[in-house]
């Protein structure tokens, strides 16, 4: 019996780990950078929804431990394997999106991650930069965060090719990366 509850709370921890992986992936990176006061609502109200469904009747010690030890043993595997598979890796994580070439929005990339110009100047002033045209390009990271460089301190224009746009475009049209 005892094995039998052991067993459930594995299996329960499994899939809430993997249903909150696919949830978090879905709502967008924008949700795992810095968090607005919804986000830090959400993420409270998500592990305290959860909880029941991982260890079911069992709130004992045991019980909590043996949930804790299995979403953290879940947590090595899947870095071990995002690690060695870029495909699991881009599934799982994403990849960058330009949300600004040589100093204009690239909007529909901006829509695609539900931000708006304004959450974007927020970062860009955060960075040290007065606005948008003092920036080169702005990529939204796998993690969430934002990079922003600016044009080169001569000010000339500067035509930015990211390789993973070549890459994603090379696919879309057929080609090897």
């Amino acid at each position: 019996m005892w094995f039998d509850s052991t067993v459930a709370i594995v299996v329960r921890s499994a899939v809430v780990y993997i249903v909150i992986l696919i949830g978090f992936r879905l709502a967008g990176k924008r949700h795992i950078s810095q968090l607005s006061l919804v986000d830090f609502a959400l993420i409270l109200l998500v592990s305290n929804a959860v909880q029941n469904a991982m260890v079911g009747n069992d709130t004992s010690l045991i019980g909590g431990i043996i949930a804790a030890a299995t979403l953290i043993l879940l947590n090595v595997i899947l870095t071990k394997v995002l690690f060695r598979s870029e495909r699991a890796a881009r599934f799982i994580a994403g990849e960058p999106r330009l949300l600004v070439r040589n100093g204009r929005y690239v909007e529909s990339n901006m829509e695609h991650e539900a931000i708006r110009p304004e959450e974007l100047e927020e970062q860009i002033r955060e960075h040290g930069f007065e606005d948008i045209t003092k920036v080169r390009t702005a990529i939204l990271e796998m993690d969430g965060s934002i990079s922003v460089i600016p044009y080169d301190t001569e000010g000339k224009h500067v035509e930015h090719h990211m390789p993973f746009v070549r890459r994603r475009h090379r696919a879309r049209r057929g080609y090897q990366p």
